[in-house]
């Protein structure tokens, strides 16, 4: 069963520009533009864009923050902008340059606070916090004023504010902008964790695309309001990434190879890098007319980077 719903979306600006001394000109602006798609429960759904793509349009209208130019938006059945405080209830959201977080309060008084926002249970409550606490490894800081924890332990409590009262849905906005690797990491394996043993839909809009990689079954991309690509990582690489890295270790440093059918994109002592097409030879085929010129002690193979298949994607589209 779909738990988020988009059906022919539309949302549109309208923007007033200078026209002269006195007047203004008015001009009407798409940031999403006839988007339809179904996430079903339980799926963890990159969305992926440049800025000013409609991600954050999208998030804002399946929350119900805005409300859509036309098309309808469904979450777990019901209309975000008819049912405002049960869809509050049953999703959670995190911006990851906004906070719901009180500033001058420890971060504990904050979750308490929010208990009654949601109006959780006591006992509840207690059990969720406890059980953030200990896999966001936030109890060196629980009692800190939330002003003086650092960018990664603010993500930390703000994750964990939105989880409190057990929403169907979390939507994460940019969650690790501006993450050092260790937070980023820790928010990584967190959102796992939750999703395995919760059940927790997760639509995260991001342009750190080894959030994606990591976490992602499903990535819909979008550029100028439109879904470009609706597919799986490995389905974007397959249909997307014809080209391979093979990268041998040779007994001993020498001269760039020059392999039929390949092209040495990279040299450092005895590692070369080269670079073929998939739809014309194997890596097999590549290894053994490496062999004929040198003797190898070790080898593997990289896949394009998921940066430049999206790249790619976008260009092609533009064109």
């Amino acid at each position: 069963m779909a738990i988020i719903e988009l059906e022919d979306v539309v949302k549109e600006f309208t923007l007033a520009k200078r026209s002269g001394r006195l007047r203004r000109a008015k001009s009407s602006v798409r940031a999403v533009d006839d988007v339809t798609l179904a996430i079903e429960a339980g799926a963890m759904v990159g969305y992926i864009g440049p800025n000013g793509a409609g991600k954050s349009t999208t998030v804002k209208l399946c929350t119900g923050v805005l409300v859509p130019t036309s098309g309808s938006v469904r979450i777990a059945g019901v209309d975000p902008t008819r049912a405002r405080i049960e869809v509050a209830r049953r999703i959670g959201v995190v911006f990851g340059q906004r906070t719901q977080l009180w500033w001058d309060l420890p971060l504990r008084d904050s979750f308490e606070l929010l208990r009654h926002v949601y109006r959780v249970d006591a006992a509840r409550h207690r059990a969720n916090v406890d059980a953030f606490v200990g896999l966001l490894a936030m109890d060196e800081f629980l009692d800190t004023p939330v002003r003086q924890l650092s960018l990664g332990q603010r993500m930390r409590g703000e994750l964990a504010a939105a989880l409190l009262h057990d929403p169907e849905v979390l939507f994460l906005d940019e969650p690790t902008i501006g993450l050092d690797v260790v937070s980023k990491e820790a928010v990584r394996s967190f959102l796992l964790a939750l999703n395995r043993d919760r059940g927790v839909t997760v639509l995260l809009t991001t342009h750190d695309l080894v959030d994606v990689e990591r976490l992602c079954s499903r990535l819909l991309i979008i550029d100028r309001g439109r879904v470009l690509e609706d597919t799986t990582v490995n389905g974007l690489k397959e249909r997307y990434g014809d080209e391979r890295i093979l990268v041998v270790d040779l007994e001993e440093p020498r001269p760039p190879l020059d392999v039929p059918g390949a092209e040495v994109t990279r040299a450092e002592g005895a590692r070369q890098w080269l670079r073929f097409s998939r739809d014309e030879h194997t890596a097999a085929a590549v290894l053994a007319r490496v062999a004929e010129q040198a003797p190898v002690r070790d080898i593997s193979i990289e896949e394009p980077p998921i940066e430049d298949i999206v790249r790619r994607i976008y260009e092609a589209w533009r064109s």
